[in-house]
């Protein structure tokens, strides 16, 4: 590796003192919590600046990764057309631009389009551009939608009239995701976050009132739950959706009667969760009620809400764990996994003759797409694997056939017989089997030691299936082999699986990725000098966790984004997320929560001894993991690491969580990611 003539720049050290369960803990690096401050702004400019000048020698070579992955990007393309409501709503992109382009088409795919939105348009002049909330009134003429320009989360909400292509007056800031229409057209309810970012407020807006006069339907005092906005498939119903990461509470009111007046389905029950659709005044609930790790269907008629005795329409499975339902007029279709395998299985109305869906591939993600005709009898589905390219298909629910409606297209080619997938499982510490996706080039077959990319997340149930992507082909082609580690923590083999991987059994995840890894390298799929390891956010914490538990297994690692400074962040509930958190990780006010958080915190955790080399990534507008944490982190280690390999922090200083918002800017990410990737192993070639 080509070590520069250069010095990283180091933050300067001051020690506050924080006071924890009656015990002191000094933070040197506290002070890089201060956005405001201009010393901090500079410290990462600064570190910027030296990653820059690190990686200089791989310009030609982020270069070439960028045009690879943007040659296989078709420029000017369009999803396949949703009908709702009379129109053909659909998506497209044209060479060299950004951004979607949002259009419909009256009655038929081959009337003349409309273009509702051209997102290019809206992000002229912005360094980032995100759409939020995109819904059309029940009389198709008027189109509310919500814009971020700064990557923090905090939407703008419009008005635009469709039939004279004008903005309406109201205008309101500092919104939330949720955006709702009545069905007389003449309201609209939306979601405000409070201090910590937090939506905990609906209000709801009168059609050419001003913003000023807009009414608060509901506010949710407890700081531990979220406020969703929602519609039954029927549109039916309004729906507000009282969430914590374990206890559920729902309320509905009459699309079609103009009131603010909610009723609530079931009043919380701590760590009781769910969810509700609405199909002939009944409601269908998928609940955990009364045990049911992996949840079970049930239905109370509309009219019995107050009687509040649930029915039970699929009783509980253990080796099925329902993640979602699809009510259609003649057809109920479950999303399940059964045994860690995705399912997708369809009932009639009365829940007889079930059948499952058939898929070819071994291992694959499947995903119930967008499904707005309640009379429908086409169910639209998105299908990939690690070697499938994304494909949308309309599964005919009455003759029972998958229609393939799109592949994505490659145009500078690509042969999935060229690759070929692997399933394999490593034995964790505790004798548990950590299944592990594989994707590779067929000529690697029998040799040893490749360049391996082991992906992890193991959060929040967040189930990561097998994915196709363009990205990870140039390293596919330069003899990579891609791995993902389906450790605990995710929902990938049922509900007990990420319960296994979080509160006081949250280790359980660092060891599972870290036995993923020692069975790779004992299995000759690659050697400690080839492995590298990637994880964001939630998965930037494994990164972290892994990186001071077991560094000596890899060569690189790359932190997006990552909740790093576990202890500070959990201690301080005025910071976005915090409170709500507490079901996931626990609460540190409590001391045995704190003792084992702070056992496992990866910036707490950095002891003067060798680690990988290592790419950090941060966004300053981030309200998900503040910028400070990767910051705090790098600092630390550039302070007591003893080796020389290289650590960089790499800000972006216009975005958020998400990183680029641009689809060629994001390639332009990844290329310098990848870049890193092979800098570190020396394997550019």
């Amino acid at each position: 590796m080509n070590q520069l003539a250069i010095s990283p720049p180091q933050a300067k050290q001051v020690p506050v003192q924080l006071n924890y369960h009656g015990k002191n803990y000094t933070d040197f690096y506290y002070w890089l919590r201060d956005k405001e401050n201009e010393d901090v702004l500079e410290y990462l400019r600064n570190e910027n600046t030296y990653t820059e000048d690190v990686m200089r020698d791989t310009v030609d070579l982020q270069n070439s990764l960028f045009e690879e992955m943007k040659a296989r990007v078709q420029e000017n393309d369009q999803t396949v057309p949703v009908f709702e409501n009379g129109y053909y709503y659909y998506t497209r992109t044209e060479e060299g631009k950004q951004y979607q382009i949002h259009c419909r088409k009256k009655g038929s795919i081959t009337a003349e389009e409309e273009i509702l939105i051209d997102e290019n348009k809206l992000s002229k002049g912005k360094a980032y551009f995100s759409l939020g909330e995109f819904a059309v009134s029940p009389n198709n003429n008027l189109l509310a939608y919500s814009v971020d320009y700064e990557g923090d989360e905090s939407y703008q909400i419009f008005i635009l009239n469709l039939t004279n292509n004008t903005l309406n007056q109201f205008s309101v800031q500092e919104t939330y995701y949720g955006l709702e229409w009545d069905n007389d057209n003449q309201s609209i309810y939306y979601t405000k976050f409070d201090e910590s970012h937090r939506p905990f407020q609906v209000w709801r807006h009168q059609i050419n009132a001003d913003a000023a006069t807009d009414e608060l339907v509901f506010e949710e005092p407890d700081a531990s739950y979220f406020v969703e906005l929602s519609k039954t498939k029927d549109n039916a119903y309004l729906l507000l959706n009282i969430n914590s990461q374990i206890t559920s509470e729902v309320w509905f009111k009459d699309a079609n009667v103009s009131t603010n007046e909610f009723t609530c389905i079931r009043k919380r029950e701590l760590s009781v969760e769910y969810e509700v659709d609405h199909y002939k005044n009944t409601f269908y609930i998928i609940t955990n009620k009364d045990k049911a790790t992996n949840f079970k269907l049930m239905k109370i008629a509309v009219a019995d809400i107050d009687h509040n005795q649930w029915e039970v329409v699929l009783p509980y499975n253990e080796s099925h764990y329902l993640q979602g339902l699809e009510c259609f007029e003649h057809y109920f279709v479950i999303e399940e996994r059964v045994n860690g395998q995705q399912q997708i299985r369809v009932f009639d109305q009365h829940f007889q003759n079930e059948y499952s869906i058939p898929f070819q591939d071994e291992a694959f993600a499947v995903k119930v797409g967008d499904n707005p005709e309640f009379e429908s009898k086409l169910l639209r589905l998105h299908y990939r694997s690690l070697v499938t390219p994304n494909t949308t298909y309309d599964f005919d629910l009455e003759q029972r056939k998958l229609i393939e409606r799109k592949v994505q297209h490659i145009p500078s080619g690509y042969d999935a017989n060229e690759y070929t997938t692997e399933r394999i499982f490593a034995t964790a510490s505790d004798g548990e089997q950590v299944p592990i996706s594989l994707v590779y080039k067929k000529s690697l077959k029998n040799q040893t030691g490749n360049p391996l990319y082991l992906y992890g997340y193991g959060s929040y149930g967040v189930t990561v299936d097998p994915y196709f992507s363009i990205a990870q082909l140039s390293l596919l082609n330069r003899g990579f082999v891609f791995a993902i580690a389906t450790v605990r923590g995710g929902s990938e083999k049922g509900r007990t699986w990420y319960e296994a991987g979080k509160f006081l059994q949250k280790k359980n995840s660092f060891t599972d990725f870290i036995a993923c890894a020692e069975h790779l390298i004992e299995h000759g799929f690659t050697t400690s000098k080839m492995l590298v390891a990637n994880g964001g956010s939630a998965g930037g914490l494994l990164m972290g966790a892994v990186a001071n538990m077991a560094p000596e297994l890899f060569k690189t690692i790359v932190a997006d984004v990552p909740f790093v400074d576990v202890i500070n962040t959990m201690m301080d509930e005025t910071i976005p997320l915090t409170v709500i958190e507490y079901d996931e990780w626990g609460n540190p006010n409590d001391e045995q929560f704190f003792e084992y958080m702070l056992s496992y915190s990866p910036y707490d955790n950095v002891v003067a001894k060798d680690y990988p080399n290592l790419l950090v990534t941060a966004g300053l507008n981030d309200p998900r993991v503040q910028y400070w944490e990767p910051a705090k982190w790098v600092a630390k280690l550039r302070e007591l690491k003893t080796d020389q390999n290289l650590l960089l922090l790499k800000t972006n200083m216009d975005s958020g969580h998400s990183g680029a918002s641009g689809r060629f800017d994001r390639l332009k990410e990844t290329a310098f990611e990848y870049a890193f990737i092979l800098k570190t192993l020396d394997s550019s070639n």
